[in-house]
């Protein structure tokens, strides 16, 4: 079992560190996917703050469908190009939203969510999915969050056997 640590009062840059250190602890020793990202997301969600939803959306039939994730009920299928999440899918790139009323075609998933940010899951030149984070706060997420959150990404990837949930 693994505790959570908090990161309160931590400035962003041992934050993160402290996430990296988590997440590789949990990761050590186990390869299924399936509970890695379940376990992220509950560590994303419960140690950074200003967070209202973590998970992950995998590749399946030309679309993103729902992983493991914390929050509130989500959108279960995103079509490719099609808000924050399918359009960074799409374009294989992360993307920093920091007002998700002005990026165009944006899904309001959960109305609350003001600003957001999403980082494509890709493995040998392979699209899995994204890590999805949503904020109530506006411009929650910068550049040193997609710096931090991509490390701990290619983590995941490196220590998972995530591309048996993508079928796309």
């Amino acid at each position: 079992m693994h505790e959570i640590k908090s990161t309160a009062g931590l400035a962003k840059p041992e934050a993160y560190r402290a996430l990296h250190t988590q997440l590789a602890a949990m990761l050590a020793g186990e390869r299924d996917g399936l509970a890695n990202t379940a376990n992220m997301a509950a560590l994303l969600f419960t140690a950074l703050p200003g967070l209202n939803w973590a998970g992950f959306y995998f590749l399946r039939d030309g679309g993103l469908v729902l992983g493991p994730f914390q929050g509130k009920v989500a959108c279960i299928r995103i079509p490719l190009g099609k808000g924050v999440c399918g359009t960074a899918a799409q374009r294989r790139e992360t993307l920093v939203v920091p007002d998700v009323e002005k990026f165009p075609g944006h899904i309001a998933c959960d109305h609350a969510s003001r600003s957001e940010i999403v980082v494509p899951l890709i493995k040998d030149g392979r699209l899995l999915g994204v890590l999805d984070l949503d904020s109530p706060h506006l411009a929650r997420f910068d550049a040193d969050d997609a710096a931090a959150l991509q490390a701990m990404v290619k983590l995941l990837l490196d220590g998972s056997d995530l591309g048996r949930l993508a079928t796309g």
